[in-house]
């Protein structure tokens, strides 16, 4: 039996984000659990590694969608880290923190404490930002903030393409409007990717209070009297239990963390009377609610363009592109996924920006598959804040299989209609005259995709994939709401000493990429955590 003061499941942003806080406290036993492994493959570090981590088993979960009806019967991989510091040793490494209103959206349902004005100050201490402190931004935080280290002159040509159109340039997508089109900046330092876990986890673990045990399966909470007193979990095939005098903190994502808390009997009681679970807290919110970004991934053939597409095809090019970063940490293999972003709205009717646009200077048919042998540039617009909520579902009680992950895309006709129009601005915005010298040919969707509702709807579901941005699955919700899963600060309803820290607690999905606003959640919920014990 092993006693620790907290005991958190899963190393990703977040559980590294908690970690390093909660370890800051000498004399404070604090355990991690991972059931990804090490960090140490190259591609985990080298930024461009994305293309070869993403659908790799050493590095991703590999799990798949439900076959979806949105998705016109189409099944997507769904990434998910499988490494200490998570979807962030894999993901586009963009640092996006979202719009101020999504913020205060979150305030406004009852969640006081939750305003932009209320987390800008923890956006703030996580980072250290290349733009130097300011009003907006820190220095001095774990997760290093940089510009990108390479250019493509095809994507300042969008950029002038997207001021044709009306959208503005702009310097900074994290002050609270993110309205225009920039370059994005990066979760890197000195042209390496800077995951959660070198940022925070790897700093603390020279602590002799702070513990991670990787490779191991967490099979349940263990709740007596109403409380989490600790974990049951299998490593090398011993089954072992923890114990916490303080809290149970649950990092584990909006995927892993819905699915624990029902093997623990935290859920609807109907559903997990089905897999002969024993009803420990009915809270049926558990697993709904799920959102997540769509992109309708469109590509277009370009001629007298420099793409990656070629580089990638040529072994003189690759050659040089391995020497200059060698020598200088420079040039295409510091590649994000994306490095031009564009912030626009769909139609004149909307508030504020509700489509977001990234922009790359490759193409291919999905992750893992080979660059196509032609020069492309993919222009992928998703909605920003989806009405569709999804789910994610037990298929047993058996710990190591994986759930059900049924997203729901498009299944509302306010999101069908916005991802039409997405694909129209996107062929409006390659049709500028900025980009006239690079011809740009649509090859996704394709020419023969009409410009009517009903067959952009269509096509959207034929080339629509996720961006990797489950978030919800145990939503924050003021008292009353009977699909609410945590408080304001993050603790379960109904079982003590037990809180959720990742991005299953957003009740509504940022306008923008969602690692940052993990890692803010991770901040403020640490921050809960150490304020409830008098700390």
């Amino acid at each position: 039996m092993e006693q620790y003061d907290y005991i958190i499941v899963g190393a990703g942003t977040a559980g590294c984000v908690v970690a390093n806080r909660l370890s800051a406290r000498p004399g404070t036993r604090v355990l991690v659990l991972e059931a990804g492994g090490a960090d140490g493959w190259i591609w985990f570090h080298i930024p461009v590694g994305y293309l070869f981590a993403i659908g790799d088993p050493r590095a991703d979960w590999c799990f798949r969608t439900e076959a979806e009806a949105g998705l016109n019967g189409r099944a997507l991989a769904y990434p998910r880290g499988k490494v200490i510091g998570g979807s962030s040793a894999i993901n586009a490494m963009i640092a996006m923190r979202g719009q101020a209103a999504d913020y205060d959206g979150w305030r406004d349902l009852g969640l006081p404490g939750w305003g932009w004005a209320d987390v800008l100050p923890a956006f703030r201490s996580i980072e250290d930002s290349c733009l130097g402190e300011s009003e907006f931004h820190g220095i001095g935080g774990g997760f290093r903030v940089e510009r990108p280290r390479v250019s493509w002159p095809l994507l300042d040509r969008i950029r002038e393409a997207a001021a044709e159109m009306g959208v503005p340039p702009v310097e900074d997508f994290n002050t609270g409007d993110n309205e225009g089109s920039g370059y994005f900046q990066v979760n890197q330092k000195r042209g390496r990717r800077w995951s959660a876990a070198r940022g925070f986890l790897k700093p603390a673990l020279a602590r002799p209070n702070l513990r991670l045990v990787t490779g191991v399966e967490v099979a349940r909470v263990e709740i007596a009297e109403g409380r989490a007193r600790g974990v049951v979990y299998r490593e090398g095939g011993v089954e072992r239990v923890a114990r916490a005098r303080g809290e149970v903190i649950l990092c584990a994502g909006a995927v892993a963390t819905p699915k624990l808390l029902m093997l623990s009997g935290i859920g609807d009681g109907e559903r997990l009377a089905v897999h002969g679970i024993e009803t420990r807290a009915h809270l049926p919110g558990v697993g709904r609610n799920l959102q997540d970004h769509l992109q309708q991934r469109a590509i277009y053939k370009v001629s007298g363009a420099r793409t990656l597409n070629e580089t990638y095809h040529s072994l003189l090019r690759r050659a040089w592109m391995g020497a200059d970063y060698a020598l200088r940490r420079r040039g295409p293999l510091t590649m994000a996924p994306s490095q031009l972003g564009i912030f626009t709205r769909s139609d004149p009717g909307q508030d504020r920006a509700n489509i977001e646009f990234h922009v790359q200077p490759l193409s291919l048919d999905k992750f893992g598959d080979p660059l196509h042998r032609f020069p492309a540039v993919t222009v992928a617009a998703c909605n920003l804040r989806p009405t569709s909520r999804g789910e994610i579902a037990l298929r047993s009680a058996d710990p190591g299989e994986p759930p059900v992950i049924a997203p729901n895309y498009l299944a509302t006709e306010e999101d069908r209609r916005v991802a039409a129009d997405a694909i129209r601005v996107t062929r409006r915005l390659m049709s500028r005259p900025a980009l006239g010298p690079f011809r740009p040919e649509e090859y996704l969707p394709g020419p023969g995709v009409g410009d009517d509702d009903a067959s952009l709807a269509r096509a959207a579901g034929d080339i629509g994939t996720t961006i990797f941005h489950p978030v919800g699955t145990a939503k924050m919700s003021a008292a009353g709401d009977p699909m609410g899963v945590v408080d304001a600060r993050l603790r379960v309803r109904g079982v003590a000493g037990l809180r959720v820290i990742d991005a299953s607690v957003m009740p509504s999905i940022p306008s923008g990429n969602t690692n940052t606003p993990t890692a803010m959640i991770a901040e403020r919920g640490a921050g809960f955590v150490l304020a409830d014990a008098g700390s």
